[in-house]
């Protein structure tokens, strides 16, 4: 299974830079009007949901602006992310200090 996202928008098609890790893939859903919120999931089910899968809000694309924004929660757009500063499983940047920087 190729587990690239292609990232589609109205009349345009946007290329997600990630892939998913094993076991892992990703989906896209409608968050609001001009706002895609991408998911990654999980390939094993878990007791604690009933045998759900299960999935973790990876982030929000604004179609208009062409912008990747970091997760508050799934509910809830935080700031304005570059791409290059992502990871696969997630769009939230750590925060590090100037010296883990240095290691980094």
């Amino acid at each position: 299974m190729d587990t690239t996202l292609t990232v589609f928008v109205q009349f345009m098609t946007v290329e997600f830079p990630h892939r998913a890790p094993k076991g892992m893939y990703y989906e896209q859903t409608e968050f609001k009007r001009n706002v895609i919120a991408i998911w990654i999931h999980y390939d094993r089910r878990f007791d604690y949901n009933l045998g759900d899968a299960v999935r973790c809000i990876w982030g929000f694309y604004n179609t208009k602006t062409r912008t990747y924004y970091s997760p508050i929660n799934s509910g809830k757009i935080g700031n304005a992310v570059s791409i290059e500063r992502t990871s696969p499983y997630s769009a939230m940047v750590p925060k590090q200090t100037p010296l883990e920087a240095a290691y980094v």
